[in-house]
């Protein structure tokens, strides 16, 4: 069977990439020829830094200079960032040998292939680009069929004014299963019928994903790990502190950028190592979904904290799902929740049915593929 899918993997956030990596891993396991559609269109990252473009407002009195080395540290974290993305990306993330930058090219040049499949991730969220994108609903080539898995819509409600886009978007799937149930609530007032289905990470067995794991640079370590996406220390700070004193340990950091309440920071570590610093961490305090996906996958303890951009609607549906309401925290939580673990009996038994239930959603659209 032929499979090339889409979804945004070649940005530069590690969910992202894993969970491209892991839908093409487990498809790959079935016996496939699987590859990602290599759809890089101008909005999305992805791009090599340029750090001689420098603003032309600064290009004179002697400001360019000046400028450009204000930024410095900046740029050379953003390129650090952008070297260990890139060589994660060229080592597991097989893609199609023709490069897509829009639409048009998906049309004119389609993937050959017996079935399409779009997802998972955020790429039907309306507020970006993405989700206002004719490719990510498909609207291209002529496979058997076009599925999505574990596709979301990322927030509670489509962006106003994009109702009538997406519903004739979906018009083009034969079948389609969501990540989130807050997403089968926006298909239904659309007219369609879809199915909850785990996010790609869970695919893949703990086994599974040590096999990625090349080394485990933290291991033996103590720490509390905090993946934080705002720049200004807001609540995951203060709670990552109050834990780190209360479990006597350190507080490590895989958050794009460097925060002074850390210990040690990994900003600009390979998705590989973001796996293996979840996999080690006495406890992970994050605003990022496969940064809880992956604690419950590995059975650490973690705690979830509302993002400012309002985009936690799919932390909420996970933790809904099993239980786990109480590990999403604000800065007001006792320090008796903070030291309590997570009871991952009864999540195991409820993620392995959901993850049975998935597998056999993609092993049914295979069979209908043939």
């Amino acid at each position: 069977m032929v499979i090339r899918t889409i979804t945004c993997h070649h940005a530069y956030n590690h969910g992202a990439m894993l969970q491209a990596y892991a839908l093409v891993k487990y498809l790959i396991s079935q016996g496939n020829d699987v590859s990602v559609i290599d759809y890089r269109p101008c909005y999305m990252p992805g791009y090599k830094v340029d750090f001689d473009r420098v603003p032309k407002k600064y290009d004179y009195l002697g400001l360019r200079q000046l400028y450009r080395c204000l930024k410095r540290p900046y740029r050379q974290l953003e390129q650090s960032r952008h070297d260990s993305f890139e060589l994660f990306f060229n080592k597991y993330i097989p893609v199609t040998s023709t490069i897509y930058y829009s639409i048009d090219d998906l049309r004119k040049n389609p993937p050959d292939a017996d079935l399409y499949i779009a997802g998972s991730d955020q790429i039907w969220n309306t507020i970006f680009n993405n989700g206002n994108d004719p490719a990510f609903y498909l609207s291209f080539g002529c496979p058997k069929r076009r599925v999505s898995y574990a596709a979301s819509f990322a927030t509670s409600e489509l962006k106003e004014g994009t109702q009538t886009f997406v519903q004739d978007q979906l018009k083009n799937f034969d079948s389609i299963s969501v990540r989130e149930q807050s997403g089968l609530e926006i298909l239904d007032e659309l007219g369609y019928h879809g199915i909850v289905v785990v996010d790609p990470i869970f695919l893949l067995d703990a086994n599974q994903w040590d096999e990625l794991i090349s080394h485990e640079i933290t291991q033996g370590d103590d720490y509390i790990l905090a993946y934080d996406f705002e720049l200004r220390n807001g609540p995951i700070g203060s709670i990552s502190k109050r834990l780190a004193a209360l479990m006597d340990c350190k507080i490590y950091s895989v958050s794009p950028f460097k925060h002074r309440y850390v210990d040690k920071s990994f900003a600009t570590c390979t998705p590989d190592i973001f796996v293996s610093l979840i996999k080690n961490a006495r406890c992970v305090v994050s605003n990022s979904f496969h940064g809880t996906a992956f604690s419950m996958l590995y059975g650490r303890n973690f705690f979830v904290v509302n993002r400012k951009d309002g985009l936690n609607i799919r932390m909420k549906d996970l933790l809904s799902r099993y239980n786990l309401n109480d590990r999403l925290v604000s800065l007001d939580v006792s320090d008796e929740s903070l030291i309590k673990n997570v009871d991952y009996n009864s999540v195991c038994r409820s993620l392995k049915s959901d993850v049975d239930f998935s597998k056999s959603f993609l092993t049914q659209q295979l069979e209908l593929a043939k």
